[in-house]
């Protein structure tokens, strides 16, 4: 008799989107003799998922692969004894002729400030901030939490709560915001059980820093 996938009021696991080791494509895994691996505890300190950055790569290696095609040819050309190519020659005059303060001169430093520290900011942040990090059960597996699926399950377990009419979620990487209508029942007696019930629903997410919960219960405005 197999066992059920799931039951009502129960979140069931989500599939592992990151794994560190590989044990290795079938066979004898030595690993399986020695058991289970120890639960790792993180004390909230899991580090946010790195984003692969394809974008700004991709566009820095075609800005590159330009302008190093260009002064490859330019420089063949000199070698073979063929003028410089045009582009050359004004960009050396220009900056030989203008100050450096100069309006032009300015602007272009500035965007290439800017183009620089967005390259330096992106290299050094993680990123991917859709992404919460999951407690880590085993030490060569990382798990995560998309911020909208985080959301769908706290939407779920309100609208279990009595008296609850229609619910709102939006998640952060700190925080959940929850804006709940009541249509029957006493608003303190509703918030009360969305308080109890969307508490152990963070828990159950199992995130390696547990989200604030701000909770607002309110009736609808429509007059009927």
């Amino acid at each position: 008799m197999s066992e059920s996938q799931g039951s009502e009021g129960t979140t069931q696991r989500l599939p592992v989107i990151e794994k560190e080791t590989d044990p290795g494509h079938g066979g004898y895994d030595p690993a399986a003799d020695r058991g289970p691996a120890p639960l790792v505890d993180g004390g909230g300190k899991e580090g946010r998922f790195w984003s692969a950055r394809r974008v700004p790569a991709a566009i820095v290696a075609v800005l590159l692969l330009f302008g190093a095609g260009a002064l490859l040819y330019d420089i063949t050309a000199v070698r073979a004894e063929r003028p410089s190519a045009h582009w050359r020659r004004e960009l050396t005059r220009q900056l030989a002729q203008r100050p450096l303060d100069d309006t032009w001169v300015l602007v272009g430093a500035g965007i290439a400030a800017v183009l620089g520290l967005w390259l330096i900011v992106l290299a050094l942040t993680p990123g991917l901030r859709q992404v919460l990090p999951m407690r880590r059960t085993h030490a060569d597996v990382r798990a995560g939490l998309r911020r909208a699926a985080a959301a769908m399950v706290l939407r779920d377990r309100a609208m279990e709560v009595s008296g609850v009419q229609s619910v709102r979620v939006r998640t952060s990487r700190t925080k959940a915001d929850v804006r709940a209508v009541s249509h029957f029942r006493e608003l303190d007696d509703v918030r009360a059980d969305l308080d109890a019930v969307l508490t152990d629903a963070i828990t159950g997410l199992g995130l390696a820093r547990p989200i604030a919960l701000s909770l607002h219960v309110g009736r609808s405005g429509r007059k009927r």
